[in-house]
């Protein structure tokens, strides 16, 4: 056993815990709470081994759907949730999470540091099918909840119908189908008076 590559792993560990303390603007489906992002990222890697059917260009490689699903958020625990409609909160929000992806990810032995990054810088460029795909289920899912909770917090930062479109249509790059279903639920919210015009 290499004890210090172990010392390293469980530091990491340790630390990817915190990511339990960041709270997202997503609603829980039954309205109780906000959401943290580890709840996000285990919602989003279930739903891909649900959906994966519906990647655009399937099939993908499922194993690495999952693995950037479940580390593409790790960098809010120095970097914070930025809401998605935060238009000041997202022009550092790229410097924030580079900085913070090299600090957390390089807490784990060189290998596995380069393998995460990697996957990480991956999700991020979207340019591979497994990452559109990622990137679709990384928007569809907030937008379920805000349908599920009757958009509160659509209407909680007066969110209206164009940003949500603006916001998810990049679900169609990875996920046509799924992107058909999210048009669906917006002009529906849209409808029933939950998402503004």
């Amino acid at each position: 056993m290499n004890a210090r590559r172990l010392e390293q792993q469980i530091t990491f560990i340790l630390e990817i815990d915190k990511l339990k303390k960041v709270l997202r603007q997503t609603v829980l489906t039954d309205s109780s709470r906000q959401e943290n992002s580890v709840e996000h990222s285990w919602h989003i890697a279930v739903m891909a081994l649900c959906l994966v059917e519906y990647a655009k260009d399937g099939p993908v490689d499922l194993l690495r759907v999952v693995s950037m699903l479940l580390i593409h958020d790790l960098v809010e625990i120095d970097a914070g949730d930025t809401y998605c409609y935060d238009g000041e909160g997202t022009k550092d929000q790229r410097k924030r999470e580079l900085r913070a992806a090299d600090r957390i990810f390089n807490l784990l032995p060189a290998d596995q540091a380069a393998q995460i990054r990697t996957l990480w810088d991956e999700f991020e460029a979207g340019t591979t099918p497994e990452a559109r795909f990622a990137a679709a289920l990384d928007r569809l899912q907030p937008l379920l909840h805000n349908y599920s909770t009757n958009g509160i917090m659509w209407r909680t930062h007066g969110i209206e119908k164009g940003q949500v479109v603006a916001r998810n249509d990049p679900i169609d790059d990875g996920a046509p189908d799924l992107w058909a279903f999210a048009a669906y639920l917006i002009d529906d919210a849209v409808e029933k008076g939950i998402l503004a015009e």
